[in-house]
């Protein structure tokens, strides 16, 4: 009988729902800590070619919704492009491997295709997606927390979900089981609120969450319009979240009258309560004005303290109507 904590396919492309906790279920993650989980998933993710569909993190474990494809016919731009998303900035031992992966590629032979092989061994896999995750965290957060020793109580958790377009029900039902997750821990009364799941990035930075939520809505990548995405996912995640759970009078859920008025609105936020969802960029920006301010800022910063070297002004919003697209942040989305 298979492992059913760690269930793969074999086919080309699968749909994983991974959990992990932390040792003894501490509750170990503060808000930095969420953060900087959050940003090293993407970062691993582009890295592994995988893309995040949603994820919930929370302070004692995490769930992420990931589609994983095999892959196949990858550059060698490529492969050294996603080898420097892991380094953003890169220390000068990466800074060293990085000349050398790129030496090894224009020299070809056997040393490159031994070394094509095992980059290509740590994409497009759940397991290898996963394992980089964890370590590249578990060191940040030793060395953060001035610990040492296993930050996660086991090995993940891991389920296959079916998406195919004509039958994603099932992932539908996953995705919102994990963006509800704040909701059912009583920390938010609206998963929108909540900085650390899928759902709430994508409402309150949009970029690569929007293209994980459109998998969660349709099964595929057809809704091309922001808004209506948004406001299609919102319907039937509080739809989700405001029925009860069975046998469990204790179990947060979503207010009817939330329900009611988010059907009322067709979903849609209103400028208050977007303005709410990005209160951090306000508080913490660094500059925040138009993109021709936040870059001279930006500038003048990169010059004093050689960092952000990788980074440029973000807006606000994606969406090409929208007013908030003028408006732009050193911090941005990330």
């Amino acid at each position: 009988m298979p492992n059913l904590r760690r269930f793969k396919s074999k086919h080309n492309a699968a749909i994983y729902h991974c959990i992990s906790r932390t040792i003894s279920g501490e509750k170990l993650f503060d808000d930095e800590a969420k953060e900087t989980l959050r940003k090293q998933l993407h970062q691993v993710a582009e890295f592994s070619g995988v893309k995040v569909i949603t994820y919930a993190l929370m302070s004692n474990h995490f769930h992420i919704l990931v589609k994983v494809d095999v892959q196949k016919d990858v550059s060698d731009a490529e492969l050294l492009r996603r080898y420097k998303v892991l380094y953003p900035e890169p220390t000068k031992w990466n800074t060293a491997q990085i000349e050398v992966i790129k030496a090894t590629f224009e020299d070809g032979g056997l040393n490159a295709e031994k070394l094509r092989a095992q980059l290509l061994a740590r994409m497009g896999d759940v397991s290898q997606f996963m394992k980089t995750l964890k370590q590249r965290f578990t060191i940040w957060f030793n060395k953060n927390h001035n610990r040492f020793g296993p930050l996660w109580a086991e090995r993940f958790t891991s389920t296959i979900i079916e998406g195919a377009r004509n039958h994603h029900f099932a992932l539908q039902m996953v995705a919102a089981y994990i963006d509800l997750n704040p909701l059912r821990a009583g920390i938010v009364e609206d998963p929108k609120d909540y900085r650390w799941c899928g759902y709430g990035e994508a409402e309150a930075i949009g970029g690569v969450m929007l293209e994980g939520l459109r998998l969660a809505v349709s099964g595929s990548e057809h809704i091309e319009d922001k808004a209506l995405l948004l406001a299609t996912y919102r319907i039937g995640l509080l739809g989700k979240g405001a029925a009860a759970k069975r046998g469990d009078s204790k179990a947060h859920r979503v207010k009817p009258e939330d329900f009611r008025a988010a059907v009322n609105t067709g979903g849609k936020l209103s400028d208050a309560e977007r303005l709410l969802l990005r209160e951090t960029w306000f508080a913490r920006g660094g500059a925040v004005g138009s993109e021709k301010f936040v870059n001279e800022h930006l500038d003048a910063y990169r010059k004093s303290t050689k960092k952000r070297r990788h980074i440029k002004a973000k807006t606000f919003s994606t969406r090409t109507d929208d007013a908030w697209q003028s408006i732009y942040s050193m911090r941005g989305g990330n």
